[in-house]
């Protein structure tokens, strides 16, 4: 994967992150899950650094002249050209039926849809769902393995960042040619996606490496449970 579309993924990964912020609340996390932190907090530093001198800056130009029907538009786009690989991790995780029904659902943006930018399927009873690679392996392997902050990408852990891999071979846009037009979408899915998160900087506070890490790996159980988090790893009594 390149580093843009790894920040992309980033970008989508912590949209979903404060999401989970908000269902679960963060709280300090077991030193177990973070072997790596000081490391960790090393590179995050630097990614914070990058975030706050380019992309947030860049993202919020990008909010202030694009209207929002246009940028619904532009996130439809980039969520439905990832729903394929969404339905074969439903399939390789044991869900066909949830499989059948995203690939479902991306015929139908994709075609009365106009490529997506529409979802027409969501209004009429077709949820998009969030599934990847690194989902898949964790379902697998049964555990997540260590925290990890990757450079030019954000939080990660073992088996995720393995399924990054995996995710960046099986994209689409690894179609697209020349070059310059891929790396020029990937700019734009990249920058749209961090102007849906200038709402939700607010949120975090505190030692921001601890707040983004307790979130993302209680989101990251959240989701490779489908919503079903019999027991929160964070608690002392777990």
């Amino acid at each position: 994967m390149t580093n843009w579309s790894m920040a992309a993924a980033c970008r989508r990964n912590l949209a979903t992150l404060c999401a989970g912020v908000l269902m679960l609340g963060a709280v300090p996390a077991a030193g177990a899950e973070d072997p790596l932190e000081p490391a960790n907090r090393k590179i995050f530093a630097f990614n914070d650094t990058v975030d706050r001198w380019v992309l947030r800056p860049v993202a919020s130009g990008y909010d202030r002249v694009t209207p929002q029907p246009v940028q619904r538009g532009i996130g439809n786009f980039f969520e439905n050209l990832g729903t394929p690989v969404v339905a074969l991790n439903q399939v390789l995780q044991g869900k066909p039926k949830r499989g059948l029904g995203d690939f479902t659902r991306f015929l139908v943006n994709s075609t009365i849809g106009i490529g997506g930018l529409f979802d027409i399927a969501g209004r009429n009873g077709l949820p998009r769902h969030s599934e990847d690679f690194g989902q898949t392996l964790a379902v697998w392997t049964g555990g997540q393995g260590p925290f990890l902050t990757i450079p030019f990408r954000g939080p990660a852990t073992t088996t995720h960042a393995v399924g990054m891999v995996l995710q960046g071979f099986a994209s689409p846009l690894r179609l697209i040619s020349p070059q310059r037009d891929r790396m020029i979408i990937l700019a734009v899915d990249l920058i749209d996606t961090r102007a849906d998160l200038l709402s939700t900087d607010r949120m975090v506070s505190g030692d921001r490496y601890l707040f983004i890490r307790d979130a993302y790996l209680q989101n990251r159980e959240y989701q490779i449970n489908d919503g079903q988090v019999e027991c929160d790893p964070f608690l002392d009594d777990c």
